[in-house]
């Protein structure tokens, strides 16, 4: 029995660990089963799984919500080994309800893709991915999306590791569990972009571009490893507030209470299966386990008990004066850099072909015949 099930042991009109919720085939004879009886069957298989106390990885922090409903936030570093295996033993241990991860759907992609097809595409980022970028955030928000996956390319090519390893194996163990859902648990990464590029200067957008492009440190396993320490992460967290508090903000704060929201919504009570509509419905506190970066953990912790209000995150804020002015100094520049590639494209091309042997034969005749028509 599990931390879910102790809890709604306490409550009279739900006893989870009673025959009459769960009913059990007697053995002998097979049986035929209706498909409550069948449900209710592999339930108590998921719920005899579930250890009562689990023992969990020191990345692990265990939250309550209000009706009892537990939650494990699984605190991660998105390039570790270790990390898989933290997300892989929690979701055995606890045996979910819910498994939420940090992706949403723009990025839920990485979830069926094979380890080298995502190496692969994170060290390559061609003009195919700036233009569908751009497309889909615009120019500005665009160009920064390609910025931040150099860094991710980055990282990748130090370490020949692919990102998002720890989404994918709870997507694998979540497969395992008996009605256990899988939820994509963060903000649209367009939202994401667009209110990140709004909440800079002109010239805060130029140092974080100037930064990021120039971005060549060598990263070991070890640094990886060290992000899963708390008091680290908060070092570079207040590292980085000091250059760019309000790209902080959207990116980092803004996604905490957003990531927040997403869990406490999985963490609702789960109705049992019932052999007939005139049994009356029981419900017991849901067992959920979500898995975030290590650094939205401590702003989970902050938001659980507060009340929350996602529609302020989600809306994208009108373009300011320097953001119209920057986006169309963007467009000058990319006319005018394609506008250049073709006309040193035309010069290069017309220079190579008048080298050709015919080319220049054909001048020689052109030029022996335009003498003689002068003197006609």
């Amino acid at each position: 029995m599990g931390e879910g099930e102790q809890e709604a042991d306490t409550e009279p009109v739900v006893p989870v660990g009673s025959s009459e919720v769960v009913p059990r085939v007697l053995s002998g004879e097979p049986q035929n089963l209706s498909d409550a009886d069948a449900l209710s069957l592999l339930l108590e298989m998921k719920l005899r799984r579930r250890r009562e106390r689990p023992s969990l990885p020191r990345t692990v922090t265990e939250l309550v919500a209000e009706d009892g409903s537990r939650v494990y936030v699984v605190g991660t570093a998105h390039f570790s080994d270790d990390s898989k295996r933290d997300v892989v033993k929690t979701i055995r241990e606890v045996q979910p309800d819910v498994v939420v991860v940090e992706l949403c759907q723009y990025r839920v992609s990485m979830l069926k893709m094979d380890e080298s097809t995502l190496l692969q595409e994170a060290k390559e980022i061609s003009l195919e991915k700036l233009q569908q970028a751009v497309r889909q955030n615009g120019v500005m928000s665009g160009l920064m999306q390609m910025l931040l996956l150099k860094v991710s390319a980055h990282i990748t090519e130090q370490l020949g590791m692919a990102p998002g390893g720890e989404f994918r194996e709870a997507f694998k163990e979540a497969s395992k569990v008996p009605f256990c859902k899988f939820h994509l648990g963060d903000r649209p990464i367009p939202v994401t972009f667009k209110r990140a590029i709004a909440a800079l200067s002109f010239w805060q957008k130029v140092k974080l571009a100037w930064g990021l492009c120039f971005l060549s440190d060598p990263i070991s396993k070890d640094d990886v490893e060290r992000c899963k320490q708390k008091d680290l992460l908060e070092q570079m967290m207040a590292e980085m507030v000091g250059a760019f508090p309000d790209l902080h903000r959207t990116i980092v704060s803004e996604r905490d209470v957003y990531l927040t929201y997403m869990l406490r919504q999985a963490a609702r009570r789960l109705e049992l299966p019932r052999s007939s509509d005139a049994e009356p419905r029981k419900c017991v506190p849901s067992v959920v386990v979500g898995v975030v970066g290590m650094g939205h953990v401590p702003g989970i912790e902050k938001n659980w008990t507060t009340d929350l209000n996602i529609q302020e995150i989600m809306t994208v804020p009108p373009p300011s004066i320097s953001g119209r002015v920057s986006r169309l100094a963007v467009k000058a520049a990319f006319l005018g850099l394609l506008g250049y590639g073709l006309y040193w494209m035309g010069r290069r091309a017309t220079s190579l072909v008048l080298s050709l042997p015919v080319a220049q034969y054909c001048l020689q005749r052109a030029s022996a015949a335009r003498p003689r028509k002068e003197k006609n």
